[in-house]
């Protein structure tokens, strides 16, 4: 040990060691105190660990190779301060904007500066010291010893190198160590990114969120990537002109419906709530299990006069999933055809989005809710480019012990405490909420749910059936209250499955229990299923309810692209004007073609494969006659058209060429949704008696209180479901009283 001290304080490559060390500690410290990285199990705990190691040894490494001593010591010094700078810059935005600095961002001096009130250095506290305190020591002590060079120079004494306890070393480096460093270095860093993937798959092209890769890469590596991004984003958005706009405002032009008489402007004025429903598959749907319904409240839900539901319904994302089913519901445009859209585009694209479109044409409020890490699948950002009003995520929700899955709150506790929320947002509004907890890998205890065990070998199975059945719960309880606080009268609530709940891996599986609890068109056992038999599992519910609504089940064909245009429709709004690639899923002349992001496609008649064609009904593989074949060669040309338009509407940025009339684009910067309660209860406040919020109207019968839910969480603690959480209850109040 001594001897490595030494070496340490003597030698060029002993003080990049120390370096090294000291930003791995720091890194650590803001791992652990500042940034919310969510590592769950030993092994995040241990790759969290270490992940600083690699990107920092390979970059401090660069300070071995000039062959002048000091140069080299310089170098070093020098990409120390910027990864210290680097790390404290991110550890103040985090702390106002819970998400990390982007190279965008910084683009955006301006914005920056102003969105976090003037200056970071106001939002420097006593713990900051750590990430900079040896860098000013070093510096003071630099400086000293500037003031003694001169003092001696001017006595002519010979100058020293300063070394502070460290002694410089003049040797040049022996030829074969630093390129020895460097790939001890990178080797790391590629052991790091291998386990990572192994545990997270599909981390770099999926892009979660920006958590997710600097908790399994590290801070440094992030910033290379969003800066590879950020090129390669603006070489695309260079490249893009008008012309390439008018390409997709003719084929949308060309492929408008036009409303159906009988459902246009059906529910006007009404609030929309839209329900997520997490990995939820149409065919959960009249299952049961053991005897016992899996979703008995959504079964008799459907069957209501005032229900119209959909059971050609299908899921149309890509390799965004959640955040891709989530943009084809508020653009009716596709998710790109790799990586999620949210991520890569969602901070600086243009949108022209549900929440813009109903606010600017139909006078709406707008607000989404998620119990879960608000830069999840960058929703934090893209919220905002759609125009949303209101983002109440994980921070705005009690979180106690045993409440929470591994992306939220238990959907019980969800609906229970959204309702607080709801009633003070101003009417008529347009909500989403996105439910949790029937997500990967499905789990839920015993004391949220009896309901029976599937009886496979496989326990997601198993438990994909129970999270399913405790989601129908929640939303029995959610519609109870909406019926009994009166919501329910002034409301549509439109309900849709975002994709897949079980892969297409476990399918042969799942067919015993779907033989056995539903009356599915699938294969009857697992040496009969075929790719057509997972193509049917493609489809999720789409529900509207409102009562007055002209209700029933609907087998007309179409997929998530088909959302926006239909519930615009319902509202009153006319789409004809919008650059949007699906039709009013009830409009007479509703395209129903359904395509899937890997151009694949389905019609009423046929499902088309790649090469192959099933006979939809009996799954039987098709020959095609000449006639066919040309009918279904120009249906793939039409879906390989829709697909590529809609990547360059996005890739290039297109939409912002064009602005339909009366439309404004939306000022992302505009929103604070730390904020949202505050700004919420504000615009209340100041309206005084001409709110329209639902709290605002109903003062003497709060019903908030009397939300019935028999979450075992609640039954010692009602303050979950009444009270905001302390944080953001003291930030509104202190808004509300200045």
């Amino acid at each position: 040990m001594k001897n490595l001290i030494k070496r340490m304080r003597s030698t060029r490559l002993g003080f990049l060691s120390l370096l090294l060390i000291l930003i791995w500690l720091k890194t650590l410290f803001a791992y652990y105190v500042d940034f919310k990285l969510g590592a769950t199990g030993l092994l995040q705990q241990i790759i969290l660990f270490f992940n600083p190691l690699g990107a920092s040894a390979a970059l401090l490494s660069l300070g071995l190779y000039p062959r002048r001593a000091k140069v080299g010591y310089w170098l070093g010094g020098v990409i120390y301060v910027l990864l210290c700078t680097l790390l404290l810059t991110n550890v103040l935005y985090y702390r106002e904007f819970s998400d990390f600095m982007t190279v965008g961002t910084v683009m955006s001096v301006k914005n920056v500066s102003s969105g976090l009130g003037g200056s970071f250095v106001n939002m420097i506290i006593w713990q900051d010291l750590v990430f900079g305190v040896d860098i000013l020591v070093a510096l003071a002590g630099f400086l000293g010893y500037g003031v003694w060079n001169l003092w001696r120079y001017s006595h002519h004494q010979p100058l020293r190198w300063p070394h502070f306890g460290l002694r410089f070393d003049a040797r040049p480096m022996p030829y074969h160590v630093p390129q020895a460093v460097s790939a001890v270095a990178v080797a790391l860093f590629g052991l790091n990114m291998t386990i990572s993937e192994l545990n997270r798959p599909q981390l770099l092209t999926r892009t979660f969120d920006r958590n997710y890769i600097v908790k399994y890469l590290g801070l440094a590596p992030f910033t290379v990537y969003d800066a590879f991004q950020t090129v390669q984003n603006n070489q695309v958005r260079a490249t893009a002109d008008s012309a390439d706009m008018d390409k997709v405002l003719a084929y949308t032009k060309a492929h408008y419906a036009k409303p159906s008489q009988s459902y246009f402007g059906a529910a006007k004025g009404k609030n929309i709530i839209i329900i997520h429903l997490e990995s939820f598959q149409q065919f959960l749907i009249g299952a049961k299990i053991d005897g016992q319904e899996v979703t008995p409240f959504l079964n008799s839900l459907v069957k209501e006069k005032d229900t119209l539901s959909f059971d050609n319904f299908y899921h149309e994302v890509g390799l965004g999933k959640t955040s891709d089913a989530e943009n084809m519901l508020e653009t009716s445009t596709f998710g790109l055809s790799t990586g999620s859209l949210f991520s890569s585009l969602g901070t600086d694209n243009t949108f022209q989005a549900a929440p813009a479109l109903l606010d600017q044409y139909a006078g709406y409020t707008s607000a989404v809710f998620h119990g879960g890490n608000g830069t999840f699948w960058n929703r934090s950002n893209t919220y905002k480019s759609l125009g949303y009003d209101y983002f109440f995520d994980g921070d705005f929700y009690n979180h106690e012990d045993g409440t929470t899955t591994e992306y939220g709150i238990k959907d019980k506790l969800m609906f229970a405490e959204t309702s607080k929320y709801l009633t003070h947002l101003q009417q008529p509004f347009y909500a989403k909420i996105i439910t949790t907890t029937n997500h990967y890998p499905f789990y839920i205890a015993d004391s949220d749910t009896d309901f029976p065990d599937a009886g496979t070998a496989d326990p997601y199975i198993n438990g994909y059936f129970r999270t399913a059945h405790y989601l129908d719960a929640a939303l029995r309880e959610f519609f109870t209250y909406l019926k009994q606080s009166g919501l329910e009268q002034n409301s549509l609530v439109m309900m849709y499955g975002d994709h897949y709940g079980i892969s297409n891996d476990r399918n042969q599986t799942l067919s015993s229990v779907l033989t056995a609890s539903t009356s599915d068109s699938t294969g009857d056992t697992a040496a009969d299923w075929t790719a057509f038999d997972d193509t049917n599992l493609q489809r999720v519910p789409l529900i509207f309810h409102m009562p007055g609504l002209q209700g029933g089940l609907n087998h007309t064909y179409g997929g998530e692209i088909d959302v926006l245009p239909t519930l615009l429709h319902l509202a009153g709004v006319d789409t004809h004007n919008f650059v949007q690639f699906g039709t009013d899923l009830l409009a007479p002349k509703h395209n129903q073609v359904v395509a899937f992001r890997n151009h694949n496609f389905v019609t009423p008649q046929y499902t088309v494969l790649g090469s192959t064609v099933y006979k939809n009904g009996t799954g039987a593989v098709v020959t095609p006659t000449a006639a066919l074949q040309k009918k279904l060669a120009a249906i793939q040309e039409d879906v390989d058209t829709k697909l590529t338009l809609s990547d360059t509407l996005a890739t290039k940025n297109l939409l912002r060429f064009y602005v339909p009339s009366g439309f404004t684009p939306v000022n992302p910067a505009k929103a604070a949704f730390n904020r949202s309660l505050a700004n919420m209860l504000q615009v209340e406040q100041k309206k005084g008696k001409a709110s329209t919020s639902w709290f605002s109207q109903n003062q003497a019968h709060p019903s908030i209180g009397d939300y019935q839910t028999d979450a075992p969480e609640v039954q010692s603690n009602r303050d979950v479901i009444t009270q905001f959480p302390a944080k953001v209850r003291n930030q509104a109040t202190s808004i509300l009283t200045n």
